[in-house]
């Protein structure tokens, strides 16, 4: 077989190859960059998102759009990993223009962040609503001007007074005794992730929403 041949051969098998499936979801987990952030409650979206990676044998360390990202097929559908590397209070810069670059309504990214009004492990699965205080999610409904994109709350637990400054507790990093809950949150969350976007939001929330434990079904 000549070299022209060769060329022909592997153009004409580019040609066939099926086209790629479009991105058409973010995930994107919400937290701080920096060492010194990764055990803080407030980096509990990023933390859920490295357990999605690893589940899934796919890395999120590519830089773009103001995160580190990867790709991953979850509930049949291409999907962008985020992690923001804005702070946790601009990561609706890296979402909007992540959106934006795609295409991606609303309805089609969904945000991991964690709820100091929910008890460590305890998850909250909504459609849509309002920030609740939570800096980040505040960012991107400012950035993306809806607040109409579903999301996964971890339960990292309340301010343990009423005086304690909210920041601190946040920057606060999970105590050992709490481990345990938040881990198994972690990994339902993940679970939830992939049930989410195959099933919609109801059949998230029935499966996962509070604290029991459920079984994996997304192998």
């Amino acid at each position: 077989m000549s070299i022209f041949d060769i060329f022909a051969k592997l153009e004409q098998e580019q040609k066939n190859k099926p086209a790629a499936q479009p991105i058409d979801w973010l995930v994107v987990g919400l937290g701080n960059p920096g060492k010194k952030y990764e055990n803080n409650r407030h980096n509990t979206g990023f933390r859920v998102m490295d357990a999605l990676c690893s589940k899934h044998s796919v890395r999120c360390d590519r830089s773009k759009f103001h995160a580190l990202t990867g790709e991953a097929v979850l509930g049949g559908h291409r999907c962008l990993l985020m992690k923001p590397q804005t702070f946790m209070n601009a990561s609706g810069d890296a979402v909007a223009e992540a959106a934006d670059f795609y295409k991606i309504p609303p309805e089609h990214v969904l945000v991991i962040f964690d709820d100091i009004s929910l008890p460590v492990g305890a998850l909250r699965i909504r459609p849509k609503g309002s920030a609740g205080g939570q800096n980040g999610v505040k960012s991107i409904i400012t950035m993306m001007g809806s607040e109409q994109f579903p999301r996964i709350k971890v339960g990292v637990g309340a301010k343990p007074h009423p005086d304690y400054d909210l920041a601190d507790w946040v920057l606060s990093n999970v105590t050992e005794e709490e481990m345990p809950a938040m881990n198994d949150a972690v990994e339902r969350a993940v679970l939830a992730v992939s049930e989410l976007i195959a099933n919609g939001v109801p059949a998230a929330t029935q499966k996962y929403n509070g604290k029991q434990k459920q079984p994996d079904t997304h192998k």
